[in-house]
C-alpha cells in the first residue's frame, strides 16, 4: 500500500467559518505554549522536555483551559508533534530555533487518525464532517481514491482546504498510468525549461515564464499600496482597509501564477512518464542555486537568475517525476553533477571544457561534435546512465523511485510513538514473552 494526498477546497457556512478560525487560534496557542514550556524548562532547570512529557500533560492542561475539551485529543497531540518536529530539526542543524507563531503564520491543524473527522466522498466532491464543528461541503477531484488515513485542515490565501492522505494499493497505482519501458534524460534550464533525449529523438520544451508575463501587472498593483497605511507589527499598527483591498488583488494574481505553474508541471511530467519508466536528470540543489549573491557580486543579475529558476519550478518538476515514477515502479536516477559535469562534457568523447552561460551551442574542441548545449547535457546523462560515457561510469545503487540527494534524520511519527508507549506499558517481569513482530 502507498500513501497519496488528495486536496479539496472547503466551502464552510458563515458560522462554521468562525468556528474553524477559532479552532485554528486554539491550536496556534497550544503550539506557542509548548514551545514556551520547552524553553523555560531548559533555561531555568536545565531539563529537556520530550514529546511524551508534553502529551502526558494534556489532560491537566484541558482541565485548566476548558475550551480545549471541544477539540479532538489526537489533533492536539498532532500539534504537539509539530513542536517536536521543529525542535528535532533544530537539534540536527536543519533549521533555526523554533519561534512563537502568529495567527497569520499558522496554517491549520491535523487529524492524525480516523477519529474526529469523516469524509463522505469517493474522490469527486462530497462532504467533510468534523467533530464539534459540523459538516462542510468540499469540491475537488482526485485521480484515485483509497482508504482515508489522516486529514490536514489548511487555511491559505483566505480559503479553507482539506488535504487527505489516502492509502492506495500498489497495483492500482501502477495500472492507473500508461507507461512504456523507455529511458529518457532531461536537463532543466531557464530559457528552455526541459531539454530531453531518449537516444533516438531529442527536443526542447520552452519555459512558460508565468511570473515574467505577470510581473508588470504585479508591480502595477503593488504600486497602488504605497500611499496606503501598511501594517507595522512592531509598532502594533494595523493596515488600513484600502491597503488590505490592494494587497488582496496582488495575492490573487500571485496565486493564479502559482496555479498555472503547478498545472503546467503536472501536464509535462505526465507526458514524460507516459512514454518512459526510467528518467535520468542531474542532481540539483535548488535552494543553493537560488541563494543571494554576496556584496559586489552582480547582485541584480543574480536576483534575475534566481527569479527565472524559481519561475520554471525545477524543484516541482523533480518532485512530480519522483512520485509519478513510484506509481509505476519506475527508476529515477540523479547524475552527480560535480563529478560528471553534464554541461561541460562532450557526450561523444567525454572531453570536458568549461562554458559560460551565454554559450548556447556545444562545439567539442576534441572531436568537433556540435549540438544545442542543453540537449548535449541530456545526452551526457543518458550515456552515463548506460555506462557508455568515455572516462566515467555509473552505478544504479542510488537509482529508485524515491531517491534523494541527502539523507536526513527521521524524527519519528505518531504511530512510532504509540508503539513506544505500548512497550513501556508492558510488564518487565522475569518470564514475560516477547510480543510477536507485526511486520
Amino acid at each position: 500500500m502507498a500513501l497519496r494526498r488528495a486536496t479539496f477546497r472547503l466551502y464552510p457556512t458563515k458560522k462554521i467559518n468562525e468556528t474553524l478560525h477559532y479552532h485554528r487560534k486554539l491550536h496556534k496557542d497550544l503550539y506557542n505554549a509548548a514551545v514556551y514550556h520547552r524553553q523555560t524548562e531548559y533555561q531555568k532547570f536545565g531539563k529537556s522536555i520530550k514529546y511524551l512529557d508534553q502529551q502526558n500533560c494534556l489532560p491537566a492542561f484541558k482541565e485548566q483551559w476548558t475550551e480545549y475539551k471541544n477539540i479532538n485529543s489526537q489533533a492536539l497531540q498532532a500539534t504537539l508533534k509539530r513542536v517536536d518536529f521543529a525542535f528535532n530539526r533544530f537539534f540536527t542543524g536543519l533549521s533555526k530555533h523554533p519561534k512563537f507563531k502568529s495567527i497569520r503564520h499558522y496554517s491549520g491543524w491535523t487529524y492524525a487518525s480516523l477519529t474526529g473527522w469523516k469524509v463522505h466522498s469517493i474522490g469527486d466532491n462530497g462532504y467533510l464532517e468534523l467533530a464539534k464543528i459540523g459538516q462542510i461541503q468540499m469540491r475537488g477531484k482526485t485521480r484515485l481514491w483509497g482508504t482515508p488515513k489522516t486529514c490536514d485542515i489548511v487555511y491559505r490565501n483566505g480559503k479553507w482546504y482539506a488535504s487527505i492522505a489516502l492509502e492506495i494499493d500498489h497495483e492500482l497505482l501502477k495500472n492507473s498510468r500508461q507507461t512504456n519501458t523507455g529511458t529518457i534524460a532531461i536537463d532543466l534550464g531557464c530559457k528552455d525549461a526541459i531539454a530531453w533525449t531518449n537516444g533516438d529523438k531529442d527536443g526542447l520544451i520552452e519555459a512558460p515564464r508565468f511570473l515574467r508575463k505577470a510581473e508588470q501587472q504585479i508591480k502595477k498593483l503593488s504600486k497602488s499600496k504605497r500611499r496606503k497605511r501598511s501594517p507595522n507589527y512592531k509598532k502594533k499598527q494595523k493596515a488600513s482597509r484600502r491597503w488590505k483591498k490592494a494587497q488582496s488583488k496582488v495575492t490573487k494574481l500571485c496565486r493564479q501564477v502559482a496555479n498555472k505553474r503547478q498545472d503546467w508541471v503536472h501536464q509535462v511530467t505526465t507526458q514524460i512518464i507516459s512514454g518512459n519508466s526510467m528518467v535520468v536528470t542531474e542532481e540539483l540543489e535548488v535552494k543553493k542555486m537560488t541563494s543571494k549573491a554576496k556584496k559586489g557580486k552582480r547582485k541584480k543579475q543574480k536576483a534575475g537568475l534566481n527569479k527565472s529558476i524559481l519561475d520554471v519550478g525545477m524543484g516541482m518538476i523533480r518532485s512530480a517525476l519522483k512520485y509519478k515514477l513510484q506509481d509505476v515502479q519506475g527508476v529515477f536516477l540523479e547524475v552527480p553533477t560535480k563529478k560528471v559535469k553534464p554541461s561541460q562534457t562532450c557526450p561523444k568523447c567525454g572531453h570536458q571544457e568549461k562554458k559560460n552561460l551565454d554559450q548556447r551551442v556545444h562545439v567539442c574542441a576534441n572531436c568537433g561534435y556540435t549540438q544545442q548545449r542543453d540537449i548535449a547535457a541530456a545526452e551526457v546523462m543518458l550515456v552515463w546512465s548506460q555506462n557508455n560515457l568515455p572516462g566515467l561510469g555509473t552505478s544504479l545503487v542510488d537509482a529508485d523511485g524515491s531517491s534523494t540527494t541527502k539523507k536526513r534524520r527521521v524524527t519519528g511519527s505518531l504511530r512510532q510513538l504509540s508503539q513506544v508507549k505500548r512497550q513501556k506499558s508492558q510488564p518487565t517481569g522475569g518470564d514475560v514473552e516477547t510480543p510477536p513482530s507485526t511486520t
